[in-house]
């Protein structure tokens, strides 16, 4: 808990770290990108998963970004074999579904995929710490309806697996595949998935007395925040079920060569809409054109039960498929949207969209001596297409990212 005296100090902090770009034509932009298009196939059913381990809330791998850049690029039969996805539907039974890949050039895909074999002899998993806290801890905890129902905070969703999730539809969530499979087989729960929103206790409960300005949570990207009253607002989980939850085949390690982290997302279908703003899906663009360089999400990290934390933090290493960096986060945070906030030309305002998804912690040796990073699994054009006809059902409003 952050005492008065420390105020001025977080102040001068947001104050610096978060003024916006100048209005000019250097700002950061969202630039527009033409997309492949992503189609399903053919549809079979599998046998039923058995449903028997516990999800694990973080994930690791031996291969540092080296590893990842040095991995052989993906054919285009690869790729069709590693965006082919399992549905996994809340009556328990599973289908999976073949895909063709349109108006894509394989040569333009560096793939940060990798074989079982390619870390070689200094990239030896190490010994996971219990934090994943990088010095001192940057994190911020959402407290009061004022800010937590409010965008884009109220985006952010827990998963009854442990996870947290991303609202990026009226009734679709943005998650982590491990979240709901183990890479080999369904987790404890993933068939009775449920997503959880935060609500007030009582419809009745008294707001806040500190009512912020309508354009508050820009304060998160743009500038210093007002001082907040503390509130005794209680807040709870309101939970709706998911109707179908898509798994892509380059994360189930049974049949895509061990390629990890790459495909670790999931989207989840509600079956029923969740009537909030939703955050919109973009395409991830390189860190040198993040405003600061930086990017931002929101989790239900363990180590804080029922408090939604917030964090920011500079942009690391990059390869085609993974974001490197070191926001504090702990077990729980992961499967959170990763977002930036930019500038978009067409429509004339700041918007913020999800170009990531927080995958979890990688421990490798390198270069003689222990090093950590956390790993956002980057939404690429060919998982935009993916994602984006999930959410859709159709190519034809996916086509520009």
């Amino acid at each position: 808990m952050r005492s008065r005296a420390a105020l001025p100090r977080f102040s001068s902090i947001l104050l610096l770290l978060f003024l916006p770009p100048v209005l000019t034509f250097s700002h950061p932009r969202w630039v527009l990108q033409r997309v492949p298009v992503v189609l399903p196939q053919q549809t079979k059913v599998q046998p039923a998963p058995h449903f028997l381990s516990q999800a694990r809330l973080d994930v690791g791998s031996s291969c540092d970004p080296e590893c990842h850049k040095k991995a052989p690029r993906p054919s285009y039969q690869d790729l069709r074999e590693f965006l082919a996805y399992e549905t996994l539907h809340s009556n328990g039974q599973l289908t999976e579904t073949a895909i063709g890949i349109y108006g894509f050039k394989p040569t333009s895909h560096i793939s940060s995929t990798y074989s079982s074999g390619s870390p070689g002899k200094d990239a030896r998993p190490h010994v996971r710490r219990k934090r994943q806290i990088f010095g001192h801890d940057g994190r911020f905890s959402i407290a009061g309806q004022d800010f937590l129902l409010k965008y884009p905070f109220s985006v952010s969703v827990k998963l009854s697996t442990g996870c947290s999730g991303t609202l990026v539809g009226d009734r679709h969530v943005l998650t982590a595949a491990h979240c709901v499979h183990d890479g080999k087989n369904y987790v404890k729960g993933a068939q009775k998935l449920r997503v959880g929103f935060l609500k007030p206790k009582q419809r009745d409960t008294k707001a806040s007395s500190f009512h912020p300005p309508s354009n508050f949570t820009n304060h998160v990207e743009g500038g210093p925040a007002p001082y907040v009253p503390p509130t005794n607002t209680k807040m709870k989980f309101q939970w709706i079920r998911a109707k179908r939850t898509h798994v892509p085949k380059g994360w189930i390690k049974g049949n895509a060569n061990e390629i990890g982290m790459d495909y670790d997302y999931a989207l989840l279908e509600l079956k029923k809409p969740h009537k909030r703003k939703h955050m919109k899906l973009g395409i991830s663009p390189p860190a040198q054109r993040l405003p600061g360089r930086r990017v931002h999400f929101s989790g239900f990290d363990n180590d804080r039960p029922g408090q939604l934390v917030y964090r920011f933090c500079r942009a690391g290493e990059e390869t085609p498929d993974l974001l490197y960096q070191h926001c504090d986060a702990q077990p729980g945070a992961s499967g959170s949207g990763v977002y930036a906030r930019m500038w978009d030309g067409r429509r004339q305002r700041w918007e913020r969209k999800v170009i990531g998804v927080f995958s979890g912690h990688q421990w490798v040796e390198r270069h003689g001596s222990s090093q950590d990073f956390n790993v956002a699994v980057r939404v690429t054009p060919l998982k935009y297409a993916q994602i984006c006809y999930w959410i859709k059902g159709n190519f034809v409003d996916c086509r520009e990212g």
